[in-house]
């Protein structure tokens, strides 16, 4: 598991890298706080640790930022404890929030219940708009009817599926098939999107993985 640190107090952010490589978690380390978002959006991480005071962006205006492109959970850190900050870290698509100096033991806990909560293989179905992915069988499931996915299929979908709400581009999708080591082109792609609609069909739904023109697709 890798963990994203982003605090702007180099002894801190030591002192948290060390406390996370001696639990066993792998660390990505941010520094260049001009570019963070853009450093934010290529990393491959499962989880983000976020100062709510950082130069150039704060944490909070940050983290809803990021939720717009990417289901990762977030943990803010911060040396205020104000409900109202608080209840903002919340109302930004934070996870949990934890107040420095911060317990180590309490620290590991929320990022061990964090990662474990995001963790998809522990639920059987994701549903959207009333559809289900079975993340098991690998089937799609509308109403009472249900169809099989092919491998490449599935993996569409759960890219759709977890990351709801927003319009995917083509490249995005290639990108994430690519880095997974499934390899798809252009051709291929279109073959299963047209594959997935048919089907959707099948069982009842319409308006499925709608192509939005010059953008991607949406469920």
């Amino acid at each position: 598991m890798n963990i994203t640190i982003v605090e702007d107090e180099p002894i801190i952010r030591s002192e948290l890298d060390k406390t996370l490589r001696e639990a066993g978690y792998e660390t990505t380390l941010v520094d260049d706080f001009r570019n963070v978002y853009d450093s934010l959006l290529k990393e491959n991480t499962d989880l983000i640790l976020l100062d709510v005071n950082l130069p150039y962006m704060d944490g909070f205006e940050l983290c809803k930022k990021i939720k717009n492109h990417k289901n990762v959970p977030v943990i803010f850190l911060t040396s205020r404890s104000a409900t109202e900050d608080e209840l903002k870290s919340i109302q930004v698509g934070g996870f949990d929030y934890i107040t420095k100096p911060y317990h180590k033991v309490v620290l590991l806990e929320k990022i061990k219940r964090a990662l474990k909560l995001n963790d998809p293989i522990l639920y059987r179905e994701i549903t959207k708009n009333g559809v289900t992915l079975d993340l098991h069988l690998s089937m799609l499931k509308y109403q009472g009817e249900e169809v099989e996915l092919t491998r490449n299929e599935f993996r569409i979908l759960y890219y759709f599926f977890t990351n709801p709400n927003r319009i995917i581009g083509k490249d995005e999708l290639l990108e994430q098939l690519w880095n997974d080591k499934y390899y798809l082109d252009d051709t291929v792609l279109l073959v299963n999107i047209n594959r997935l609609r048919k089907k959707a069909q099948e069982i009842g739904i319409s308006n499925f993985l709608i192509n939005v023109r010059g953008k991607g697709y949406r469920l």
